[in-house]
Formats: C-alpha cells, sequence, structure tokens
C-alpha cells in the first residue's frame, strides 16, 4: 500500500492548487489559432501576455485501472468579445470519458464528439458535466471571477492537442451585451 500522502491530498477551491502537485500555466501567447478574432487577439498581445488560466495536476499511479486528477481554473478576461477558454483536447485514447465537476465560478463546456454532432453544457458552481469518449471538449469562463473546476480521467487517457490545432473547435462563446452566446466559428468568421 501506498503511504497515506498518497491518497489524502488538499486543495484550495479557489485558485485550484493541489498540494505538491504540477501547476501548469498557459499564457495567451500559448493559445494562438484558439480564438476567432485574430486581430483582437494579437492587438491584446502587443500589450499584455496575461495567464488565461492554469491546470493543477495529480498523478498518483499510472496502471489501467487508475486515475488521474486535474483542477483547472480558467480567468475572468476576453480577446474581443470571445471569452478567455482553454486550448481544449480529444483524449489519445480516444474511448476515455472524463468527469468535470465545478468548484467556483461560472462557465461552459464545449463538447464536439469526433461524429460532428455539437453540444454546449453551462458549468455552474456545484454541477457535473460527463464528457463521453470520443469527444473534444474545451471549457470557457463566461463570469466575471475565475472559473475552478476538477477534472477526473484515466490515468492513459492522454492529451491530444494536435488535433485542435489543426481542426479548432466549431463553436465559440461570445459576449453580447453581457450575455454569452453561442455561434457557429464559420458565421463569426465571416462576418470578420
Amino acid at each position: 500500500m501506498q503511504p497515506l500522502n498518497q491518497y489524502l491530498k488538499r486543495y484550495d477551491p479557489k485558485t485550484g492548487l493541489i498540494e505538491g502537485a504540477t501547476l501548469v500555466e498557459r499564457r495567451l501567447s500559448q493559445l494562438e489559432g484558439c480564438f476567432s478574432d485574430e486581430i483582437a487577439y494579437r492587438t491584446m498581445l502587443t500589450e499584455a501576455d496575461p495567464v488565461v488560466y492554469s491546470v493543477s495536476s495529480l498523478e498518483p499511479a499510472n496502471g489501467d485501472g487508475d486515475l488521474h486528477i486535474g483542477i483547472g481554473q480558467i480567468m475572468p478576461g476576453r480577446v474581443g468579445t470571445e471569452y478567455f477558454l482553454t486550448r481544449g483536447h480529444f483524449h489519445s485514447w480516444r474511448e476515455a470519458a472524463e468527469i468535470y465537476i465545478a468548484l467556483a465560478g461560472e462557465g461552459m463546456m464545449l463538447l464536439e464528439p469526433e461524429d460532428g454532432a455539437m453540444q454546449t453544457v453551462p458549468l455552474l458552481a456545484q454541477s457535473i458535466v460527463y464528457v463521453p469518449g470520443h469527444t473534444a471538449h474545451r471549457t470557457v469562463n463566461v463570469g466575471t471571477e475565475p472559473l475552478v473546476y476538477l477534472g477526473i480521467y484515466p490515468a492513459k487517457a492522454g492529451h491530444d492537442y494536435g488535433a485542435i490545432k489543426e481542426n479548432n473547435f466549431n463553436q465559440v462563446v461570445l459576449d453580447v451585451l453581457g450575455k454569452a452566446v453561442v455561434k457557429k466559428r464559420q458565421d463569426v468568421l465571416k462576418l470578420r
């Protein structure tokens, strides 16, 4: 059996930090191609390179039945009218599902299965979102406070960011008169 400190970890629900866990920060400059308004993206980068989101991860074991845990925190903000978001990903092992549990804030999850269907699901504090296998998923902060959420996934799931970089998500979430509105990326690009 593993020592107790391997099984029991504390976390801060406001910051998403897990004690003793690795923290990865993603800055705006690392999200090239994710936002629909390239001009707004480039303009914002000339002024600042803020941390858009961070993930604190625990990988206690890597066996077939083991789980990994990550707590993400997306800061409030926008690039043009598009809300701050994660890069999003498929799992390398496409069959892998994932559970997201919102701890604080207000967000949305973009779900896009490989069959081309699209769905947007609210991610609100004290809610749970099930992400099925074969589904790309991206998290978006549509609130004024940091969005903090817990993700639980199989150890062998892996992350495939390349497929998203190549095709991106078909949905974007924009601030329209103070409300989060989901639009098709192609429709937004036509207006630019």
